[in-house]
């Protein structure tokens, strides 16, 4: 076959196919790049847009956010590919949401002031220490999630435009006295109930089962009985945090390494710098310039010239700052200065001009190598135990292809061993195996029903498996005989529970009618008076009964959280004036009318705005 496949490929008509698909690929690919490469927005809406740059930040930001709250169990979610989709999509449409805000906000002719965004800035409290702004912690907190001071200084101000519309509506919504009192009776309100419990228990023992029935059962059912596709899986896994523990690193490897890198254990020079920011105005970034060489205090002049609403209030200070970390111009500048004291010339930056002063000096130093020698023996046993896996990821592939009938030579090659499991699902398959890659890589032909040896899978960085299927056994119901003693105890349960609802159907029946004949035929009496509110188990049976007439009592039948069956007698309703709520009550009904308002408001901003998503 492969002879006349060789043969077919150097015809003429084939060659012209081929060239012909090639040309399709190029043009296609030439075509998606002038169509979409150019595009750098993650959404339109209306005439504006949100560039990817801020969507794929604001995203990581949120990320992070989740991920310190949730900890193990959101990176379990991020393992999921429609939840990822989600997240992103949920992201992208708050950031659309605020644009459009923004949007009717400027329609509305709504405005926020420079000092007002600066007043901002100085209260949020991740920017304080002891309770008072700081300016390093300002500059590290923004370097961190990749703002600059003055596109902060524009988020800012525009989440202060937002939240003027928001506290309009806040402040036009409202929620009536006799809301917030009904809702407060309602919250408030107990029931005296007595019970009856049918423990569906005592019922199972007097349950008779046939053949006929359990066979019926049985039939019915087949589904709780049905044992899934199932294989014996064998496989050899390798990977790097396992192999760091066969390395050892000599005390002469660590010191070689600490001379050949210097530079990691080495803290960078630091400069503690002032600087009076004018944004658009060179000449009168001079005058201030000329103000300060004739004497003029340089923090008092910040205070009343810098446009840089993070620095201006502390004498423009912007604290210890390091190469890399500020606007290239900026920076060869500031670190150009000599002498504590000393002033720059007007030096233009992306953000506007600047004059900086130098307020202190901070020398680098070297860590010695006994503060780092720990650290040092990790990160050599980590590479060379990756070096290693990587080496060996290499020898497995080979082996495992060229020995596809079984596992033996593979594990060898990477001094492992060969494990196999009994008969397992794919969901209750080890951990390791459970991994879409894997199980993809189970169900081929070659590995499924040829029985040869998978490629190499990886399962998470350094760390791969290969697997193969060594026995399979298809879907199956099992045999009445091997799940009988299952059927018989779900049958039973069923029958209990449907005699014990029977009982107790009967009995409200009758009680209703003011007959307790069948309450003494069946030797059954209800419990003490109990006043329950809202949390209690049977609160959704008994907050559902009608209020009982003076004198009367009303009857209903419950399921409790052991699933026996409860014969509710509900004789008093209790609703207590308790106006310690009142308040929060009161907040709660404004907020939920501000979110309904908030909610109309921007449904219809987005059905009459032409929103165009870009990215998912």
């Amino acid at each position: 076959m492969m002879d006349r496949l060789r043969e077919g490929a150097n015809s003429i008509a084939i060659k012209v196919i081929l060239g012909l698909i090639i040309l399709s690929f190029v043009f296609a690919g030439i075509g998606s790049y002038l169509v979409t490469g150019s595009n750098n927005a993650a959404a339109k809406v209306g005439d504006s847009q949100i560039s990817r740059t801020e969507f794929e930040q604001e995203y990581q930001n949120e990320r992070n956010r989740m991920q310190a709250q949730l900890g193990d169990y959101f990176s379990n979610l991020l393992g999921d590919p429609a939840y990822v989709a989600s997240f992103r999509k949920s992201v992208l449409d708050r950031m659309i949401n605020n644009l459009l805000v923004e949007q009717q906000a400027e329609k509305l002719g709504l405005r926020v002031s420079d000092d007002q965004v600066r007043q901002q800035l100085l209260a949020i409290p991740a920017f304080q220490k002891d309770g008072k702004f700081d300016q390093e912690l300002y500059q590290s907190a923004l370097r961190r999630v990749g703002f600059t001071p003055d596109s902060f200084a524009e988020y800012l101000r525009q989440d202060l435009v937002r939240n003027q519309l928001m506290s309009a509506l806040q402040g036009s919504a409202f929620s009536l006295k006799g809301e917030v009192d009904q809702q407060a009776a309602l919250i408030n309100q107990t029931r005296d109930v007595r019970t009856i419990t049918l423990k569906t228990a005592d019922f199972a023992k007097k349950v008779k089962l046939s053949d006929d029935e359990i066979n019926q059962y049985y039939k019915e059912h087949p589904e709780a009985y049905t044992r899934p596709e199932q294989a014996k899986i064998s496989y050899v896994e390798l990977s790097a945090q396992a192999l760091q523990s066969q390395i050892k690193v000599t005390d002469q490897d660590v010191q070689q390494y600490y001379k050949e890198h210097q530079d990691k254990y080495s803290t960078a020079e630091q400069r503690k710098v002032s600087h009076i920011l004018i944004k658009d105005d060179e000449k009168k970034a001079e005058s201030v310039l000329s103000q300060l060489k004739a004497g003029a205090d340089f923090a008092t002049l910040a205070k009343k010239e810098s446009q840089d609403v993070g620095s201006a209030t502390d004498g423009g200070s912007l604290g210890w700052i390091e190469h890399d970390t500020m606007d290239p111009e900026f920076e060869k500048a500031a670190f150009a200065l000599t002498k504590v004291g000393e002033l720059s010339g007007v030096v233009k930056s992306a953000f506007g001009y600047h004059i900086i002063k130098l307020d202190e000096v901070k020398a680098g130093q070297v860590k010695p190598l006994k503060d780092v020698a720990a650290q040092i023996r990790t990160e050599l046993e980590t590479q060379k135990a990756v070096d290693k896996f990587y080496d060996l990821q290499s020898k497995l592939e080979k082996v495992a292809f060229e020995s596809p009938d079984s596992l033996d030579e593979a594990a060898k090659a990477v001094g492992g061993k060969v494990v196999t499991t009994d008969f397992v699902s794919a969901q209750d398959a080890p951990k390791l195996l459970q991994g879409d890659d894997v199980q993809k890589a189970l169900a081929t032909p070659e590995v499924k029903e040829d029985g040869l040896n998978s490629e190499v899978i990886e399962i998470a960085p350094e760390h791969v498996v290969v697997v193969r299927v060594e026995e399979s056994r298809p879907e199956q119901v099992l045999p009445l005989t091997q799940v009988k003693e299952q059927v018989v105890k779900q049958l039973t349960d069923v029958k209990a529970n449907e005699a014990a609802a029977t009982l107790a159907d009967q009995l409200v029946v009758a009680l209703t009618k003011g007959d307790d004949a069948l309450l003494k035929a069946n030797q059954l009496n209800f419990s003490d008076v109990e006043t329950i509110d809202r949390n209690s188990p049977l609160a959704e049976s008994v907050f559902a009964m009608a209020k009982p007439e003076e004198g009367k009592a009303t009857y209903t039948r419950a399921t409790d959280a052991e699933h026996n069956i409860v014969v509710v007698k509900l004789e008093k309703v209790t609703t207590h004036a308790d106006s310690k709520y009142q308040k929060q009550i009161g907040q709660q009904l404004t907020q939920i009318s501000v979110q309904q308002d908030m909610a109309g408001i921007l449904a219809i901003l987005r059905a009459n705005t032409d929103i165009k998503y870009y990215v998912k």
